[in-house]
């Protein structure tokens, strides 16, 4: 599984792919703000692409709108710290399927990514 993982926060990216290596997920890709994350879905394949809402450059919502208008299917998770209702609701009409409030548990990060790619979490051990 290819993954695309945006956030503006070295840091928090690799807290992410860490979190992303517990669910056995080891082919990760990074962007650091929304205009790469938009090149890099232009320019390869993601079995789903994890983004962040407030990046410099271009935000998650507008990577997001900008990716769904080139007609990229991949789906998509924000992973962020906007936990309004009003920003769920505007993410996911914009085309993500599923929303991750930071701080989060790895397993559910893991859990909800499976679910969008549309694979069952395994069983807890």
């Amino acid at each position: 599984m290819r993954v695309l993982v945006v956030d503006d926060s070295a840091v928090m990216r690799r807290i992410i792919i860490n979190a992303l290596a517990v669910a056995g997920v080891t082919d990760v890709v990074q962007a650091a703000d929304g205009q790469e994350a938009v090149s890099s879905a232009a320019s390869a394949e993601f079995d789903a692409i994890l983004l962040d809402w407030n990046m410099p450059v271009l935000s998650g919502i507008e990577a997001l709108k900008v990716i769904r208008g080139m007609g990229i299917k991949s789906p998509v998770l924000m992973v962020t710290t906007e936990a309004e209702k009003t920003r769920v609701m505007e993410a996911l009409k914009a085309g993500a399927n599923n929303y991750v409030i930071k701080p989060f548990d790895p397993a559910t990060l893991g859990q909800k990514l499976l679910a969008a790619i549309g694979q069952k979490a395994p069983a807890a051990a």
